[in-house]
Formats: structure tokens, C-alpha cells, sequence
């Protein structure tokens, strides 16, 4: 089993089985959820060494050469299903796609769309698809963090996710003790906890 952080988008990532990837931009409030989740997913469980588990934050076009060498995809992202805010929805197969981009709440969704259709088009889209996403309730409160609602959908975000794993025969390892801070995704700062002390306190701010 591998101890694998959560690694950033760069360089040849070489032919593997799996990416687990979190998406969006943890500036602006729900927007984050994908990163929250996918932190939160690989601070509790360790995979296999043909497993990835990466931030993709913004990175859109980037993200290419990562989804067409893995053979399946599972996403987390903030996505409008239309639905109440907070509400977790599992997506699979052909429908991921679809969803990714009938309603884009930010721009690092049109990219990934990009991404998924490139993929698609040369024949590298992963055989595999399914996506964990939230109903956002606010995007536009830049510097906030995830609103309660959303918050309190991590974990079942991550035991839907294992779930899906399981289902293509990958048992996550429950770490003997979670990552926490910089050893999963770099500066401090950006650590949910470290990330919402820092911000100053105003009225009105991200309920």
C-alpha cells in the first residue's frame, strides 16, 4: 500500500489504474469542496501504488495527460445539479461529462470539460467514470470557506467515494493516524483550519 500525498499536476505521470482527483478553488467558499474532500479522503486512507490522489484545483487543460493515463476517474467537485444547496449527488459513466458541464459554477469547470472531451476524442477517456458532487450554496464570498451545509457533506462524501472504489476492487487502508496540515498539500495556509483562522472576522461574512 502506498502513503500517497496528495501530489500536484506536473511532469509525465506515466501509465496507472486510478486517479482520484478533487477540483475548484478553495478561495471562494463552496467552491473548494472538491479539494476538502479529496484532502480529507487521502488524510484517512492510504491506496495502492497504481492509485493517484490529486488536488487538481484550477488546472483544467493541465489535467489532460493525468485522466488519459488512467484507465478509470473519480471526481470530486462543487457542480449545480439544480438541487438544494448542500445536497450530495453520485454520478456515473457517461452521465459525468454531461454534468460537468450543463451548469458550470466556475470557470475551472468549462476547462475540465475540455479535458473530458479531449480525452474522449482521442480515445483515452477512462473506461471508468464517476463523480461526487455538492450542490453549492455560496461561490462568490472570496476568501471564505466551505459554508456549514456543504462542510458537513465531506464525509459522506469520502465513504461514497470508498464506496465507488470498492466497487472497482480497491480497498482504501484506514491510516493508523490521519494526515494533517502540510503533510498532505503544502503551505499551511491552506490547510481548512489554518486557512479560516487566518481570514479576518467581518460581519456578513460566509454563513
Amino acid at each position: 500500500m502506498s502513503d500517497a500525498e496528495v501530489i500536484q499536476p506536473d511532469g509525465n505521470p506515466g501509465a496507472f489504474d486510478t486517479l482520484v482527483l478533487g477540483i475548484g478553488n478553495v478561495l471562494y467558499a463552496d467552491e473548494g469542496f472538491g479539494i476538502r474532500a479529496v484532502e480529507a479522503l487521502n488524510a484517512r486512507y492510504a491506496f495502492p501504488e497504481d492509485v493517484r490522489v490529486m488536488d487538481g484545483g484550477t488546472q483544467g487543460i493541465f489535467l489532460l495527460p493525468w485522466v488519459c493515463s488512467a484507465r478509470r476517474l473519480l471526481i470530486f467537485d462543487a457542480v449545480d445539479f439544480g438541487m438544494e444547496p448542500a445536497t450530495l449527488k453520485l454520478v456515473r459513466g457517461d452521465d459525468v461529462p454531461c454534468f460537468m458541464g450543463a451548469k458550470k459554477v466556475s470557470m475551472h469547470q468549462a476547462g475540465f470539460q475540455e479535458v473530458l472531451a479531449s480525452a474522449d476524442l482521442t480515445g483515452s477517456l477512462p473506461a471508468g467514470l464517476a463523480l461526487v458532487g455538492v450542490q453549492p450554496k455560496v461561490l462568490n464570498d472570496y476568501g471564505g470557506s466551505l459554508t456549514s451545509g456543504v462542510r458537513g457533506r465531506i464525509d459522506e462524501a469520502v465513504e461514497v467515494a470508498c464506496q465507488v472504489l470498492r466497487e472497482w476492487n480497491i480497498e482504501p487502508l484506514p491510516r493508523e493516524k490521519p494526515l494533517a496540515g502540510t503533510e498532505q498539500i503544502g503551505p499551511v495556509a491552506l490547510d481548512m483550519r489554518e486557512y479560516e483562522l487566518g481570514r479576518p472576522v467581518v460581519e456578513g461574512g460566509t454563513p
